[in-house]
C-alpha cells in the first residue's frame, strides 16, 4: 500500500486545483457566507482523510489496515467526482473564448457523472465485493486420462484474509458455494492474506469446512511471505511464514511449495504442480519450476498452481508441456467493463492474461492452456466494481470423447 512519493504529489497538487476550481464556482452561485463556509468544512475534512490515510502507518505489525483502506476509499470516492465536475467546469470556461454566454450546461453535465460516479463507487464497495459469481469453465485436452473426463476442479484464489478484518460472512458463504457445487479437487492459487499470518485466525473454522473428493490444494501469493510489513527481525518473520504453511495444513489444504503430487482415479493419475510465488520485479522469486516436477516435458497431464500469470508466460510456456496452469494475482485491478462477451479491465495495461482463459503454443507446437481467477478479496482499496469475486468451476474433457 505505499504509493511512490511522485504519484502522492501529483495527487495531492490535483486535489487542490480540484478544490480551487469548486470553491470559486461555489463562491459565485452562493450568495449566503454560511453556505460558502460549509463547502469548506466539507473540502477541509476531505484533505484530513488523506493526510491522515497517508500518514497512518501500514507496515507496522500492529497497524490495522481495515481503517486505512476505508479512509483512502472514502477520499476517492468524493474526488473523482469532484474531478469530473471540476474538468465540465474548466471546460465551461475554456468555451468563453469562443461564445459571449457562460456555458453552464456543461456544469450540469459534470454534476450528474459526479452524481454518478459516486453511486457506482460505492456499489462497487457495498455490493459487487459482496456477490460471489461461479464462472463455469470447460476446457478439452487431447492427452487427458480418460478417467478424468468430465472431472471437477473449482479454482479460487486472492483471499487476502485481512481485507475482511474478523467479518467470517463473506467467506463462510464462498465455501458453501463450493461446496454445493460438489468438486473434485479445490486449487487455490495464493495470497490468503494481506501482511501476515494473524489474519488467518477469524476464518480458520470457516476455511476448514472446505471439501472436495480428492482434496483441497494450495501455493503462495507474493502477500503470503510478509514482504509487506517491517518486522522485528529475520527470525520473526521467517516464525511468520512457517506459521501460515501450518495453518493451512491444519485447516486440511495440502501446501505444494515447489513440489508436486499425483491425484489418482481408476487406473489414471494427473499430476498437480504447485510453485512458490514467482514474479516479475518487483515481486520476488520463490519459485522453482525445475524442483516442483523435474521432468517438465514428460507425457502425463499435468496442472501447474502459480501465482503470477506472468511465470506461465516468462517460463512455463517457454520450458515445458503443462497441459494447464492455473494463476491469479491481477484481481482484474478490481475494475472490469463488460458487454456481452467483450471483458476489459485496466489489468491488461500491466499483464496480457489478466482474466479468463488463454491458449499459446510452446516452443515444440503443443498448445498450453493458462486460466486466470480475478481472485476474492482486495488489496488497498475495499471495492470490485464489475470483477465480481470469482469462484471457477473448470470441467476437464477427453478431446474427442466417445
Amino acid at each position: 500500500m505505499r504509493l511512490p512519493v511522485v504519484m502522492m504529489s501529483i495527487l495531492f497538487i490535483v486535489n487542490f486545483c480540484v478544490d480551487f476550481i469548486i470553491w470559486r464556482d461555489v463562491k459565485r452561485s452562493f450568495k449566503n457566507r454560511w453556505q460558502t463556509k460549509t463547502v469548506i468544512v466539507l473540502l477541509l475534512s476531505i484533505w484530513a482523510l488523506l493526510i491522515i490515510a497517508v500518514l497512518s502507518p501500514r507496515r507496522d505489525a500492529g497497524a490495522d489496515l481495515q481503517p486505512i483502506m476505508w479512509m483512502l476509499y472514502t477520499f476517492l470516492s468524493l474526488f473523482i467526482p469532484k474531478l469530473l465536475y471540476a474538468l465540465f467546469s474548466l471546460l465551461s470556461r475554456v468555451m468563453l473564448f469562443w461564445k459571449s454566454t457562460h456555458l453552464s450546461v456543461l456544469k450540469y453535465i459534470g454534476g450528474l457523472l459526479a452524481l454518478f460516479s459516486f453511486v457506482a463507487i460505492w456499489w462497487g464497495a457495498l455490493v459487487t465485493r459482496n456477490n460471489i459469481e461461479v464462472t463455469r469453465q470447460t476446457i478439452e485436452f487431447e492427452k487427458l486420462p480418460k478417467s478424468f473426463d468430465d472431472y471437477k476442479i473449482v479454482h479460487i484464489s486472492d483471499i487476502h484474509a485481512g481485507t475482511w478484518g474478523t467479518d467470517t460472512a463473506f467467506l463462510s458463504n464462498m465455501v458453501d458455494t463450493i461446496n454445493a457445487l460438489n468438486p473434485d479437487l479445490v486449487l487455490f492459487t495464493g495470497d490468503i492474506v494481506n501482511r501476515n499470518t494473524k489474519e488467518i485466525y477469524p476464518f480458520v473454522n470457516a476455511l476448514s469446512r472446505l471439501k472436495a473428493k480428492q482434496g483441497v490444494y494450495s501455493v503462495l501469493g507474493n502477500h503470503d511471505y510478509g514482504d509487506y510489513m517491517d518486522w522485528s527481525s529475520a527470525i520473526e518473520k521467517e516464525r511468520n511464514n512457517r506459521e501460515l504453511i501450518d495453518v493451512q495444513n491444519k485447516m486440511g489444504w495440502r501446501m505444494l511449495n515447489n513440489e508436486h503430487c499425483w491425484v489418482r482415479k481408476d487406473n489414471d493419475s494427473i499430476a498437480i504442480i504447485g510453485v512458490e510465488n514467482w514474479g516479475e520485479p518487483p515481486f520476488s522469486v520463490y519459485g522453482d519450476l525445475r524442483k516442483a516436477y523435474s521432468n517438465l516435458n514428460d507425457e502425463n497431464f499435468k496442472v501447474l498452481l502459480t501465482h503470477n500469470p506472468e511465470h506461465w508466460k516468462r517460463e512455463v510456456s517457454e520450458i515445458s508441456n503443462i497441459d494447464l496452469s492455473l494463476s491469479g494475482h491481477t484481481h482484474g485491478m478490481q475494475f472490469v467493463l463488460q458487454f456481452g462477451d467483450w471483458k476489459w479491465s485496466p489489468a491488461v495495461w500491466k499483464y496480457k492474461e489478466w482474466g479468463g482463459l488463454y491458449t499459446k503454443e510452446n516452443p515444440e507446437g503443443k498448445e498450453l492452456k493458462l486460466y486466470v481467477n480475478i481472485g476474492l478479496g482486495e488489496v488497498a482499496l475495499p471495492f470490485r466494481l464489475g470483477a465480481t469475486p470469482e469462484v471457477t468451476l473448470i470441467t476437464l474433457k477427453k478431446e474427442n470423447a466417445q
